[in-house]
Formats: C-alpha cells, structure tokens, sequence
C-alpha cells in the first residue's frame, strides 16, 4: 500500500522529519511518498493560510490520487481536509483530527500543546470540529511565539514538557497532543517525562491511514450517492479541474 504524507506547508526539513516518523511507526506494511507544496507558506499559521493551503491541497491531492491508497494531510490545522473527503474516492486523513480521535480513544480527556500562542485560537477550532469538544482541555502554549521554527523542539523542550505536565497535573488531562509539524516526533522523546499520554499527530495519521486501507479494500467502487456533482471550472490545475468535472475536462459537462 501507498501512503501520500501531503505537507501543505514549502518548508522541505519538515516535511523530510514526518516522512522519517511516519517510515518508522508503518514499516514495512505501507510505502510513505512524501511532498512538499511548492506554493504558498513556509508554515501554515492561521485560519486565512489554511483557506489558501487547503485549495493547493486539493491539487496536490489531484496529482497523486490515481497512484495512491491514502492521503495524510500533514499540517495540523487539517487545511482541506473537508473539501478532499467530498472529491476523492480514497481515505484522507487530516494529522489533528487523527491525534484527536486516537486520545479520544486513549483517555477521557485530552490538552493540545503547542509551540505559539497564535496557534490557540486556529486549533481550538480545528479541535471542535471534531466533535469532541466535551474531551477536550484546551490548547496550551509558551506566552511568545517563537521567532524561528526549525530548532523549536530543541529550544522549547522544557517549556513544552512544563505545560504538558500543568495539563496532565493540573489540568487532569489523561493524553497530551503536541500540535504542530515542527513538534513531529517528539512525543516519543518526552514521554516519560510527562505524567500523560504523549501522542505525536503523524504518528497517529500515518497509522490510521494503515488502518483505513485494510477496512475499505473491498469497498464498491459505485460512485458515492452523496458525491458533489460534476462541474466545469476555469484556471484551476489540469489534474484538480478534472477531478471535479469527474474525469471529464474543463469543457465537458
């Protein structure tokens, strides 16, 4: 099986490090193929970014679909995950929702830490929309946002274990998500310095998408009945126009 590990943000050393994660927690059972955006941001922070990210999303999805079993969607805010889910006909899995269904599974309540305070608002949202609003403890983050982000988990490794112990102490979380792509990995290196769950989003992903395949490889290939109908389109990329005319082109009905 074939994993597309989608990184919507252009920042190549991260993408680089998830590839690496997800390699590791699949092994042998599934091949990663990861790509970075060649538009946009070099990391996606807020909602208005995430709007842009989501249509690139849906074309690199475009490019990739027909040689794929699954996509991850590795940005945390889940930018298109909604929009891919209605377009193509193969498992998309967004890294927060899957961290956020894998502590539902794993305690009764959870708490996001992060690396910036501009992130809060975006993932409490990202969070609720997966209806598991009641679980959840809040996002929790150092009071500045850090000027740089390639050397964040070196730089704010105690910070981030300090709020992540808060949150299971005092918070009374049972599971603990470090949210983000520049936090990829390093659950596993804090774990047993957190009184909490630790899990690490692409982890997460990766496995569930692992999962999904197995489930839905003897599903029907019948059209779905709740697919949004074919449309034309002007200017969008030859692969994504298509997909949404399903199969036909620009020009066809």
């Amino acid at each position: 099986m074939k994993i597309l590990l989608l990184n919507p943000n252009t920042t190549q050393a991260m993408t680089d490090n998830m590839a690496q994660i997800a390699r590791a927690a699949v092994g042998d059972r599934a091949e990663i193929i990861p790509v970075t955006a060649t538009r946009g941001f070099p990391y996606i922070a807020s909602r208005a970014e995430a709007q842009i990210a989501g249509a690139l999303v849906l074309e690199m999805i475009a490019e990739h679909a027909d040689t794929v079993d699954a996509v991850v969607i590795a940005a945390f805010g889940d930018p298109g995950l909604a929009g891919a889910r209605d377009l193509f006909d193969l498992p998309i899995v967004g890294m927060a929702e899957a961290s956020v269904m894998t502590a539902a599974m794993l305690g009764d309540s959870f708490v996001v830490v992060t690396f910036s305070p501009l992130m809060k608002r975006w993932y409490d949202e990202c969070v609720h929309s997966t209806g598991m609003g009641n679980r959840f403890k809040g996002v929790r983050s150092p009071e500045k946002a850090p000027e740089q982000l390639l050397d964040v988990q070196t730089d704010l490794r105690s910070d981030l274990i300090a709020l992540a112990t808060a949150a299971a102490t005092r918070g009374h979380a049972d599971v603990v998500i470090l949210g983000g792509a520049p936090l990829a990995g390093l659950a596993t290196q804090v774990a047993a310095e957190v009184p909490a769950i630790v899990v690490d989003p692409i982890t997460s992903a990766v496995l569930q998408a692992v999962t999904l395949i197995q489930m839905t490889a003897t599903a029907t290939d019948a059209p779905r009945f709740t697919k949004p109908a074919p449309k034309r389109s002007v200017g969008l990329s030859p692969p994504l126009a298509i997909a949404i005319n399903h199969g036909g082109t620009q020009g066809e009905p």
